[in-house]
């Protein structure tokens, strides 16, 4: 009796085992799926507008200036949001660098000063983001950040004045199965009083130090940082322009078409069709956004490319999915437009 009640607990297990794999990979799989490629969307038009996405991650971006490079684009428009002061993303391995002559030029007196950097990593454990710290090129220490936001300090003798630069080498860059590993920086704090953040007072030397590749931080919106990254990669500052939308925690992709739409009404341009660079499953709504804030003015392509964020987990490109899908809202935003 004992054996046969254990032959049917083997049997009901083996029974939920498949009927979960049956649900997972029969249903669930093939649908997400489905609705994936239908959000992802590309549908190519004739343009002389290309639009990106200020938002999108730097490996997009380079994307994006591929796409440029080998289509008869005139003008390439960088879209976003501004934004207050916050985290700078130091997405590649590279050099932040705060340069600081004349800032103290009126220190008359030698001492120990206290040097912090406000940072974090975008993940943790033996993924955490690792970090040199340069005073005048001279290495002062070095970190492993970790997920939650704190500052990393260090002591340095000497003057103030005689400081030109204070540089953070992120040296750990890497992407895969576990993540984007990534390190964000704010400021720099000298004696816990003085303030530095990277905006307006940094550059991002990417790669080599003093390379050909640089980001010169004076911006305060999304536009105007893809706007810097790609002029970084070479682009000629008279094709790109950055339009900047105004300040929202929702409906930002709303707030980056009119902004469009309003430049569309002051500009010379003469545009023939407009094609727009979104990320994955994003993509669709801002397709939806533009048709309609622009009434279809203009033939409107849109071109998805690649999420890496998808490297994660199924599971996680499955809650993806689904918040995408549920984007069906802007339906209702849009109508009054």
């Amino acid at each position: 009796m004992m054996k046969i009640m254990r032959i049917k607990g083997i049997f009901g297990v083996i029974i939920i085992i498949a009927s979960i794999l049956i649900l997972r990979y029969i249903i669930i799989k093939p649908v997400s799926n489905h609705i994936s490629g239908y959000l992802s969307k590309t549908e190519h038009v004739n343009a002389n507008i290309l639009i990106v996405e200020g938002w999108l991650p730097d490996y997009d971006i380079e994307m994006a200036y591929k796409e440029f490079q080998k289509n008869d684009y005139k003008f390439i428009i960088t879209t976003g949001l501004k934004f207050p002061s916050d985290y700078y993303n130091v997405a590649c391995n590279g050099y932040l660098i705060f340069y600081l002559k004349n800032r103290f030029s009126g220190q008359r007196e030698s001492g120990k000063h206290t040097i912090e950097v406000d940072a974090f990593s975008e993940l943790e454990g033996d993924n955490s983001a690792h970090f040199n710290l340069y005073v005048n090129d001279s290495l002062m220490a070095d970190f492993n950040a970790v997920k939650r936001k704190r500052k990393y300090s260090i002591s340095w003798n000497g003057n103030l004045k005689n400081i030109d630069s204070v540089m953070v080498q992120f040296t750990n860059d890497a992407m895969g199965d576990f993540g984007d590993r990534n390190l964000y920086v704010k400021q720099i704090i000298i004696d816990h009083n003085t303030t530095i953040p990277y905006q307006k007072n940094s550059i991002y030397d990417i790669g080599e130090i003093h390379g050909k590749n640089i980001i010169r931080n004076n911006f305060n919106s999304c536009a105007e940082l893809a706007r810097n990254r790609l002029l970084s990669m070479g682009m000629d500052s008279s094709l790109v322009i950055s339009i900047p939308g105004k300040k929202a925690l929702i409906n930002r992709t709303l707030k980056s078409a009119l902004a469009f739409r309003e430049w569309l009404k002051t500009t010379n341009i003469d545009v023939k069709g407009i094609t727009i660079i979104s990320l994955g499953t994003h993509t669709r709504r801002t397709w939806m956004v533009y048709n309609k804030i622009l009434h279809k003015k203009y033939d409107i392509g849109i071109i998805s490319l690649p999420d890496n964020d998808f490297n994660h987990s199924g599971f996680y490109r499955l809650l993806k999915t689904i918040r995408e899908s549920l984007g069906i809202y802007y339906w209702f935003i849009l109508i009054p437009y």
